[in-house]
């Protein structure tokens, strides 16, 4: 039965990806906006929604609402524009997004240094990674296998030919490679706003919660540096990514310190825009 529905969701969604070149970006940004505020609430727990909020501290109940309904809206239009992601890789819609920060790049190319690049699911999260190999880093991403297995192969293959060559697929096996990359010296990417049962519990808006800590073994085992990405959307079709300075650590810093750390750099990220984070996670589980 699941595998019906699986046929299913990957038939209706690859139809609209195909309308969606027809009608161009910004028109099917917008519709996908609109599809993501009428369905999203009926496939996703507002509860949880509510609950995240109320933990970060957001508990005005207007205010609630509105970040609500932003973040599913901002949820539909990521999903109309994966099939222009092409154009963002060639630079075709290089108009669409400002890039600040690259001296850091710059710095770490020179010097042929390796970083752990660590961001959260803002908005279209995608372009970050794609950008960042665009600007000439030798990256590997982390990535997490969508349950639709027909889905998985066909979003897969848009990650590898058109947002990060490297792709790591989320497990023991794929922390294994990810030691292997920055053997090599490639850099890293991956996202830390998410539960993770094996991870350590740690200060996420002043309320514990599990945490990875794969960014903090890294940085002290293999001496990277920790360059934390943030990336907004502006009149609705615009992104600005915002690569900052990178952050150093040494021995005398223990996991949870750095963990810690980085939580509070994504607080900061989230709070500048909170209906652009993806909220349905069941973050302090």
């Amino acid at each position: 039965m699941k595998t019906f529905r699986y046929i299913f969701e990957y038939i209706i969604i690859s139809g609209f990806f195909i309308l969606f070149k027809f009608i161009g970006y910004e028109k099917s940004s917008n519709i996908g906006a609109k599809i993501g505020k009428i369905f999203g609430p009926i496939f996703r727990s507002k509860d949880i929604v509510i609950k995240n909020l109320n933990y970060a501290g957001i508990q005005n109940a207007n205010d609630q609402k509105k970040i609500v309904e932003e973040m599913w809206e901002n949820y539909g239009r990521i999903f109309a524009e994966y099939p222009f992601l092409k154009k963002f890789k060639t630079n075709e819609f290089k108009n669409y997004i400002l890039i600040e920060g690259q001296e850091y790049l710059a710095d770490i190319k020179f010097n042929k240094e390796k970083a752990v690049f660590i961001s959260g699911h803002f908005n279209n999260f995608e372009l970050m990674a794609m950008q960042l190999e665009n600007m000439g880093i030798d990256l590997a991403a982390i990535y997490r296998p969508l349950n639709n297995f027909f889905m998985n192969k066909k979003i897969l293959n848009i990650r590898l030919n058109h947002i990060c060559k490297k792709q790591i697929k989320k497990g023991k096996s794929g922390s294994r490679k990810m030691v292997d990359y920055l053997k090599k010296g490639t850099s890293v990417a991956l996202m830390i706003d998410q539960r993770l049962s094996e991870g350590k519990k740690v200060k996420f808006f002043s309320k514990l919660a599990s945490t990875t800590t794969i960014p903090a073994q890294l940085a002290l085992k293999y001496e990277c540096l920790v360059i934390p990405v943030y990336i907004e959307r502006y009149n609705k079709h615009y992104f600005k990514m915002k690569i900052n300075k990178p952050m150093k650590f040494t021995k005398d810093n223990s996991l949870e310190e750095i963990t810690e750390k980085l939580n509070n750099v994504l607080e900061k990220m989230i709070v500048q825009n909170p209906g652009q984070w993806i909220w349905t996670h069941n973050r302090w589980k």
